[in-house]
């Protein structure tokens, strides 16, 4: 019990999150980002009114990363952090996966832009092609939502080499109620304005209210935090910008493990 209240188990949350929106993950969500891939980064530009490349780099500047590391961005989409780091330390050798080969066909076409060589795998993310401690860092942005994230995680740390650090960074359910529901219904707003700006298709216009369902089945910041202890990281910490709304984490795998 927490404050009067009975503490619902993370894997019940999980459970719980799965069966709300499992047609929504399985079925249509592929369709969506297929749609969405081509205005991807410029919705989220607009929807944010231009704070877009601030907040990522804003997660960039959390990011530890030293010469020649082995990087995994886990659900890359268009590439955006595996370039970004990139730029940051340009002897990474980074690795991007995602489900989503159109959103993926954009970033390889943005990385190769560069002249930048980012490794593509389409995949899910729920059981992760690679060997055991192999990455020195993996990144994970604006997807946990449309995921088992605790499932997720437990890969993530098992594909980390003992010492290495996970960073993680989306879109929170506020802990403030005020703040939540001043959230979503700006979020309702942008979908809808965003969705009439780039002409979505049917599949991202039925999906409309899926995303603020998903915030709102989500985790705050410190349930967040919590999760990935008891998922067995250490070292947890958190930012938290617009009251909650976004939240960054960092997360180390143990050194013995």
């Amino acid at each position: 019990m927490a404050n009067g209240q009975r503490v619902i188990p993370f894997s019940t949350r999980e459970d719980n999150r799965e069966q709300q929106f499992r047609q929504v993950w399985m079925e249509e969500l592929d369709d969506v980002f297929t749609d969405v891939a081509r205005y991807y980064d410029r919705a989220n530009h607009v929807a944010s009114l231009g704070l877009w490349n601030w907040f990522r780099n804003r997660f960039i500047s959390t990011i530890d990363v030293q010469s020649g590391q082995r990087v995994l961005d886990v659900c890359a989409g268009t590439n955006a952090i595996g370039i970004a780091l990139l730029k940051k330390q340009p002897d990474l050798q980074v690795h991007a996966i995602d489900r989503s080969k159109a959103m993926q066909a954009v970033g390889q076409e943005s990385a190769r832009r560069l002249g930048m060589q980012i490794d593509s795998t389409i995949g899910d993310v729920h059981s992760l092609p690679f060997p055991d401690n192999h990455f020195d860092v993996v990144t994970l942005q604006y997807a946990s939502r449309h995921l088992r994230i605790m499932d997720v995680c437990h890969e993530i740390r098992r594909v980390l080499k003992p010492g290495g650090c996970f960073y993680h960074c989306d879109m929170l359910r506020p802990s403030n109620k005020i703040v939540e529901w001043s959230y979503y219904t700006y979020l309702r707003f942008c979908l809808n304005f965003t969705a009439l700006l780039f002409r979505s298709s049917n599949s991202a216009l039925d999906c409309k209210e899926y995303f603020i369902n998903a915030l709102r089945m989500f985790y705050s910041a410190d349930e967040l935090s919590a999760l990935l202890r008891d998922v067995g990281f250490e070292k947890v910490s958190s930012q938290t910008l617009l009251g909650g709304m976004i939240g960054y984490h960092r997360a180390m795998k143990p050194l013995d493990k």
